[in-house]
């Protein structure tokens, strides 16, 4: 694996033609080692199948990667056109097992593998053309185009990861050893673990804004916590120590599990870790690709229920008091031990992770790291006590805006220290990936003992300050003399086809939900879509658990909270009627058509091409369907070729509506005069902004 190893770039120092080259050099090792990892599959009709139930098929993945390069450069205008936009679509988003992603492959129509290679090689030369040729200018920062570039590389060598785990999910027989880096073969008896005590000092989380290497949004912010002195393993959990649960009825005891982790062992039946195998009274381990017999000395892989249950084991077993690290006692382990950043490695990683050792985990006790103890960072991830949120100060990256505000929900516990297979970014100080506790990854945990409480932060709130906006937009009503714009959009809807034979509709801009459980009651089936998960995760929470809370701006340092309650609305009981889903109305998957009504309300001023939504949204409706729009032509400026209307041709006004009128008149008749409404949108406790909407209904001929 030598030719693959790369640390991430520093972003900041050095010239700019060196940098160029780094940055290729980098891109082309991350490309590379991304194909190598399919090279273990059988054969290519193993992309057909799943590694994970709730995991898309193997093929979705090979062809994401690249499909994420063009659809963030060409949001970014670093290109100016698409490569395949059917594959921009069904291979843009991925699955965190939310209940807005559907899995059904009867809604996906899965290209050949040969044709997704194909298309990778496309885009590898546009994104070596744009490398390239484009200018480079020091620093490379947030606002930098080659962030853009740096967030697309970093983005293939999360997913080098995480595919990893899906491949290593597969049966046996659909994958083939040896073709990807060499396994740790040492193995043998665990060694003793014992507690070795960190001193505690002041713990401050959050990357620098000015730091070196490339970030997610949620390392930066600033966090300070005070952490008292703790006890802490000198090794990873091993297999040999996990099996001493095994063997006391750890999995028959409830006593020792979460409620959550109890219902889980429920629901899997498990009685050992997912990669484990046991034949005849023998263990074997499961690998990526291959089975071998236990290594009794390599770190135990499990997900966060079990290692809690396992540390509860502990617990009841000693009397002393065993749990898993929160985040920031983890960066006191890391700092106390002196572990270096990848800025300071020297030759080699200074453990079993960047790929630099082996394709595999290897013993606890090989990589010994700083006062003592082993495995800080690498070999497998360690999991903590610590839902992932973002740190005072967080802000989302307008390119990837959906990065990590789904998982700020309560149920995504962070991963710290990397893996064998952590590269680039994950192999990092600053960090942050969290899953859900019942997850899979290469991770294991190390214990901690301490008597200090668990204090664990649950922020809730929605904090996002435009997704806020739009709640306050939605939702707000409820608490001030603002009219709802989505409300009075209802009514109005329900006025103009009081008496129509509709029953299916196709929200288009979703936003934070409220229009679609207005219009629940009285349709049948309603789809309601949103490009950003942002938006969307709001009325999936509503949807779900009745309730959703947000954090609105007053004035300077202060803030306000809201609790919305969907009962409080006479809202939710028909919410079953609704389908909500992330997907982008510019693009949209095949299976979005055979609706009655669509609804696009204020969309066409956000779209990059609103003259050919309105082209072809008639493909989208069964004969006779309505098409209802509102919007304010607010038209994008850097789009002006692209507008319906609001300029003038020959001399002449062309209006929006008129613009519209042109291009729907083919497929549509208007069926009355326009509609204005009038709504105020709350930025702040005394910012406001007034906006008109003008809505057409029209119907196809």
């Amino acid at each position: 694996m030598k030719s693959f190893v790369a640390k991430t770039i520093n972003l900041r120092d050095g010239n700019q033609e060196e940098k160029r080259a780094e940055i290729r050099d980098y891109f082309l090792k991350t490309w590379n080692v991304y194909e190598k990892l399919y090279t273990q599959l059988a054969s290519d009709d193993v992309f057909y199948h799943r590694g994970d139930p709730l995991r898309h098929i193997i093929l979705f993945y090979l062809g994401h990667t690249a499909v994420f390069y063009i659809n963030k450069l060409y949001l970014a205008k670093l290109i100016d056109a698409r490569i395949n936009p059917e594959f921009e679509s069904t291979f843009a988003i991925g699955v965190d097992e939310m209940s807005w992603d559907d899995l059904d492959n009867k809604n996906y129509n899965w290209p050949e593998v040969q044709a997704v290679r194909e298309y990778r090689e496309t885009v590898k030369e546009k994104v070596l053309d744009l490398i390239d040729n484009s200018p480079l200018h020091l620093p490379i920062d947030w606002d930098n185009p080659y962030w853009i570039v740096m967030m697309c590389i970093e983005h293939e060598r999360i997913h080098l990861e995480t595919s990893s785990v899906l491949i290593r999910q597969l049966p046996l027989g659909q994958v083939v050893a040896g073709r990807f880096g060499e396994i740790c073969r040492e193995s043998g008896e665990a060694p003793i673990n014992e507690m070795i005590t960190v001193e505690g000092g002041e713990v401050y989380l959050g990357k620098p804004n000015n730091h070196s290497l490339y970030g997610w949004d949620n390392e930066y912010g600033k966090h300070f916590e005070e952490i008292a002195n703790f006890k802490a393993a000198k090794y990873l959990t091993s297999n040999q120590e996990f099996l001493e649960f095994i063997n006391d009825g750890g999995y028959e005891d409830k006593e020792l599990w979460t409620e959550e982790g109890w219902n889980w062992r429920n629901f899997k039946e498990a009685k050992m870790p997912l990669f484990w195998r046991k034949k005849d009274n023998e263990f074997r381990l499961r690998l990526v690709a291959e089975e071998i017999a236990m290594p009794w000395n390599w770190p135990v892989e499990v997900n966060y229920l079990e290692a809690k249950a396992f540390c509860n084991w502990k617990t009841k077993k000693t009397g002393k008091t065993y749990r898993l690290p929160t985040e920031a006692e983890w960066m006191r382990l890391y700092e106390y031990a002196d572990v270096a950043d990848q800025l300071d490695w020297k030759e080699n990683a200074p453990g079993n992770i960047n790929l630099e050792h082996f394709a595999s985990p290897c013993p606890v006790d090989k990589f010994e790291q700083g006062k003592g103890f082993f495995d800080v960072i690498g070999n497998v991830w360690q999991w903590t006590e610590t839902p992932i949120t973002g740190f005072a100060g967080f802000k989302v990256h307008p390119m990837y805006d959906d990065f990590s505000t789904p998982t700020f929900d309560g149920k995504h516990n962070l991963i710290k220290g990397g893996s064998w297979i952590s590269t680039g970014n994950e192999a990092t100080k600053h960090s942050r990936y969290a899953f859900r506790r019942h997850f899979y990854q290469h991770a294991g945990f190390r214990m901690v003992e301490t008597e200090t409480p668990l204090n664990i932060e649950e922020a809730d709130y929605e904090t996002d300050y435009e997704v806020a906006i739009s709640c306050e937009a939605n939702w707000g009503d409820k608490f001030t003399l603002n009219a709802s714009f989505f409300h009075e959009l209802s009514i109005i809807i329900l006025t103009l086809l009081e008496g129509k034979p509709v029953k299916t509709l196709l929200d288009l801009n979703a936003d934070t939900g409220r229009l679609a459980f207005e219009l629940a009651p009285f349709y049948e089936k309603i789809t309601a879509l949103d490009s950003s998960a942002r938006y969307i995760r709001i009325p999936i929470q509503l949807q779900e658990q009745g309730y959703t809370r947000y954090v609105m701006k007053d004035e300077g340092e202060l803030v306000f909270y809201r609790d919305v309650v969907l009962s409080d609305f006479t809202l939710g009981a028909n919410k079953g009627n609704i389908t909500f889903k992330q997907d982008n109305a510019q693009n949209l998957k095949p299976i979005y058509k055979d609706y009655d009504v669509i609804v696009a309300a204020n969309l066409l001023e956000e779209l990059n091409n609103p003259i050919d939504f309105l082209a072809n949204i008639h493909t989208r409706l069964n004969e006779n369907g309505y098409l209802i729009l509102a919007s304010t032509y607010n038209w994008k400026d850097e789009v002006r070729e692209n507008w319906p209307g609001g300029f003038k041709k020959d001399g002449e006004p062309v209006t929006s509506l008129d613009g519209i009128k042109n291009i729907l008149e083919k497929h549509f008749a208007m069926e009355r005069d326009p509609i204005t409404l009038n709504t105020k949108v709350k930025l702040s406790s005394r910012i406001k902004i007034e906006r008109l909407s003008e809505i057409t209904i029209w119907k196809k001929k």
